[in-house]
This record gives structure tokens, C-alpha cells and sequence, in this order.
């Protein structure tokens, strides 16, 4: 499985993120709650030949 640590800040509170994220599967979304104020993330991922193509994470209600 190709996957890859992708870090960015959380849309909530702005903390630094980083989570692992599976490239062998070519579109991905998926709700994940931040690590520190426990709030949802929308997570979308693009990936093509095991490499990352986009990704987005915002604040989901």
C-alpha cells in the first residue's frame, strides 16, 4: 500500500496536523476529527500512480 504522512493545519483551531493517507486509493472522502479540539475535518484526497494529485481539508458541521 502506498501511503504518505500529509501535514497541514486544522481548520477549526489551527493546529498542526498530520495524518497518514492512503495513495492507492484514487479519490477519497471522509470526515476525521482534529487530534487536539476534537472538531470534524472534511478530508478529500486525490491520488493517481501512488502519488498525490490534491487535498483538502476543511471544516465540516
Amino acid at each position: 500500500m502506498d501511503e504518505l504522512e500529509h501535514h497541514f493545519p486544522c481548520p477549526h483551531c489551527g493546529a498542526p496536523i498530520s495524518m497518514l493517507l492512503d495513495l492507492s486509493v484514487d479519490r477519497q472522502d471522509y470526515i476525521e476529527d482534529c487530534e487536539v479540539c476534537c472538531r470534524p475535518i472534511r478530508v478529500r484526497v486525490r491520488a493517481s500512480g501512488g502519488r498525490l494529485r490534491g487535498f483538502g481539508a476543511d471544516a465540516a458541521s
